[in-house]
């Protein structure tokens, strides 16, 4: 997302750039042009409503932000004011859930060490069952779920013996 959006900022500035040399004449028949086509736009589309993508979202979000209200309803946008308002607060929320996303799914590895541990006492005292065996890892200090004790090799069912 963020090289789609690295790439929406360079091509909006060289638009900016293009945009320098206008007439005021121009610039507004070039408007005039762009309202039409949404209004077109608008009509093909019926009640579907159109897809923006998150970059999409973070740029038109990033450079309608500043934009009061009222200034942003008399706007000929796709979408309503509302909507921008809340791509521009949910973008920190975005990010931080980017960031606290963990690198990877599921439940962490058990550690080698422990895992060692837990098949030499299950190898020693074979009399004892997993229930034991937790519960003296458990007055180690060492805590696992009695489950991890149970399967210590991530298997559900033992082949041969």
């Amino acid at each position: 997302m963020l090289l789609r959006l690295a790439y929406l900022g360079v091509t909006n500035a060289f638009a900016l750039l293009r945009l320098l040399p206008m007439s005021d004449r121009d610039k507004d028949v070039e408007i005039l042009a762009l309202r039409h086509q949404i209004t077109i736009l608008e009509r093909q589309l019926g009640n579907a409503r159109p897809r923006f993508s998150p970059g999409d979202r973070a740029f038109l979000a990033a450079l309608l932000h500043r934009l009061p209200v009222d200034t942003l309803r008399r706007l000929r946008l796709l979408v309503r004011p509302e909507t921008v308002l809340r791509w521009h607060r949910d973008l920190p929320a975005r990010r931080h859930a980017a960031r606290s996303r963990p690198k990877r799914p599921g439940r962490p590895r058990t550690i080698r060490s422990i895992r060692l541990l837990v098949l030499r006492l299950a190898r020693e005292t074979s009399a004892w069952g997993y229930r034991r065996i937790h519960g003296e890892l458990l007055v180690l200090g060492i805590k696992i779920a009695a489950s991890t004790v149970w399967h210590p090799q991530g298997r559900r069912h033992r082949s041969g013996t």
